[in-house]
């Protein structure tokens, strides 16, 4: 449910490729810093974009410095950090902890409790500092899994629960801007949920897995009913995200917004259109 909120990298110049690839490894290094190398596992490209996000809004200041990492030791590269750097590091590791005991519970993933307890007392941390988020996301995670367990069709309701866990990790703090960027988070997260459910419905529809869209892909029109109701989902987003008064580096936003959430799921639609050619010949 991870790595939609990217950039669309052939649409960006190469100064603005610099600077969002800065604030990713500046993510990188606060993981490292604040949670250790298993903290650091879980980096992700949609708390880059979180980072981004804040940093445009409240234009706090920001760290910049250049360095060599182990994932690139030949040459140093740049990192810029803040506040948010820290911020959208816990809410990775609140998310993050919160889904791995989840599948244990739900799939019994030996890998995904492993990685729980190796991050549980930094999971802890993050709970002191937030725990009305905490709170949330636990609750929210809970119902999301019950309602996948009885495989609930209503995709409005299981969505939304996702939905509702962005749009609380969105909220820095509470001033004017809190409900739009509830908005922008809520939409944005309902679409990462369905775009990936529409990404893993071909291995769901072997296995048997829970995906709330396979009842929907028996209809004849299923192809523009999804392309429709994910551009209805990021419509409202990036209505939320315009109302927003950023100018620093807004148009790498855009990027993800616009172009890069779509990247996955057209190569979605390329392979579900792949599959359904072989099934008529």
């Amino acid at each position: 449910m991870f790595g939609y909120v990217t950039i669309e990298q052939p649409e960006l110049k190469i100064k603005d490729y610099e600077t969002y690839r800065s604030y990713y490894c500046g993510l990188c290094h606060t993981l490292k810093q604040d949670h250790g190398r298993m903290g650091q596992l879980s980096l992700s490209y949609d708390m880059t974009f979180l980072v981004m996000l804040l940093t445009g809004l409240y234009e706090p200041e920001t760290d910049f410095f250049t360095s060599r990492c182990i994932t690139h030791p030949g040459s140093k590269h740049a990192f810029r950090t803040n506040v948010f750097s820290h911020y959208a590091a816990d809410m990775n590791i609140l998310l993050y902890y919160d889904k791995c005991m989840d599948d244990w519970a739900d799939e019994k993933k030996l890998s995904r409790f492993l990685y729980a307890w190796s991050i549980r007392r930094k999971y802890r941390n993050v709970v002191h500092r937030y725990p009305e988020k905490a709170d949330l996301v636990d609750a929210k995670l809970k119902t999301l899994s019950e309602a996948e367990l009885r495989n609930e069709e209503n995709i409005d309701l299981v969505s939304g629960l996702f939905g509702d866990i962005m749009a609380e990790m969105f909220v820095y703090k509470q001033d004017e801007w809190e409900e739009t960027l509830r908005r922008c988070g809520f939409f944005l997260g309902k679409f990462v949920y369905l775009a990936d459910a529409y990404e893993d419905l071909p291995e769901d529809l072997k296995s048997g897995n829970y995906n709330p869209l396979k009842r929907l892909y028996a209809k004849p029109d299923f192809d523009t009913y999804i392309s429709h109701l994910l551009t209805l989902l990021m419509s409202e987003c990036t209505k939320a995200f315009e109302v927003l008064p950023i100018l620093q580096d807004a148009e790498i936003l855009r990027n993800i917004l616009y172009m890069g959430v779509w990247h996955k799921v057209n190569q979605a639609n390329a392979k579900l259109q792949a599959a359904s050619q072989k099934e008529t010949k």
